[in-house]
């Protein structure tokens, strides 16, 4: 199965929901955690006994875990191999993009089915050039895995360079990133293995009817976007079901309570149900 049919499958039953792990030093201190390993490996042991059994798609972020060296990423390797073997699909937001060997290094660390940071899918920057990304997106054709692009992000700072115009072309870049997208996916039936992200906050948005994978949508909740968005932003049915509404802090603020963290997740799911 590709990885866009496995989220299609799994959100039949969970919703289409993904939970941001993020265990911001603001998130530690709210839930009584020390600002340091320790405290990111008890909230992300809460996280996954939480999540293991009612989320869809987790996705945690990589850079919470790196700014404490090899023992943030021992927790990162455990956290991501406890929820995937409870099912949960898994993207490790860790926004790679470089070129040639650098970016197959970047490609085995995260989808190769042996490295010990092996996740479900990746999210990648495309900035370098498009086919910069070409050694990612082999490894995710060959394993199934789910290689996330940015394509149209909420950050305010992004629409200068996003919608410019592509060269020689009436597309902007955002646009272009997602019909590059959908080209690779078109070899594939109903979902393939590209995805985008694409923030539910965007005004003018691009065009998602082709593209043929997940789209992960941050910036709903606490950034302002709302399930109005989402169903604007997705357009018709047949996109709407690959999209990934992603909620960190509306989640999060339950905790740490695992029981008020699932109902949590629960709820959300429900509600951005599409």
């Amino acid at each position: 199965m590709t990885f866009g049919e496995r989220f299609l499958e799994r959100a039949e039953n969970f919703g289409q929901l993904c939970v941001g792990v993020d265990p911001h030093l603001s998130i530690l201190e709210a839930w009584g955690l020390p600002a340091n390993v320790e405290g990111v490996e008890a909230f992300s042991k809460i996280c996954v006994e939480a999540f293991a059994d009612v989320a869809c798609v987790v996705k945690p972020q990589v850079a919470f875990y790196e700014q404490f060296g090899s023992a943030g990423l021992a927790v990162l390797e455990q956290s991501i191999a406890e929820l995937r073997r409870a099912g949960v699909l898994v993207v490790a937001d860790a926004k790679r993009g470089d070129i040639g060997s650098t970016m197959a290094g970047y490609a085995r660390a995260w989808l190769d089915p042996d490295s010990p940071l092996s996740s479900d899918a990746v999210t990648v920057s495309p900035w370098l050039g498009f086919d910069s990304l070409r050694p990612v997106i082999e490894l995710g054709e060959q394993h199934g895995k789910g290689v996330i692009v940015l394509a149209a992000t909420s950050n305010p700072e992004a629409v200068e360079l996003q919608r410019s115009l592509f060269h020689g072309s009436e597309a902007n870049l955002a646009q272009h990133i997602v019909d590059r997208v959908a080209e690779e996916n078109s070899v594939h039936g109903q979902a393939g293995n590209l995805g985008v992200v694409v923030g539910a906050t965007l005004a003018q948005p691009p065009r998602l009817d082709r593209v043929g994978g997940m789209v992960l949508m941050p910036g709903v909740g606490a950034q302002g976007g709302t399930i109005e968005d989402v169903r604007r932003i997705a357009g018709g049915k047949q996109t709407a079901r690959l999209v990934s509404p992603n909620v960190s802090r509306g989640v999060l603020k339950a905790g740490p309570d695992v029981a008020a963290l699932r109902a949590a997740v629960v709820e959300h799911a429900a509600t951005l149900r599409l």
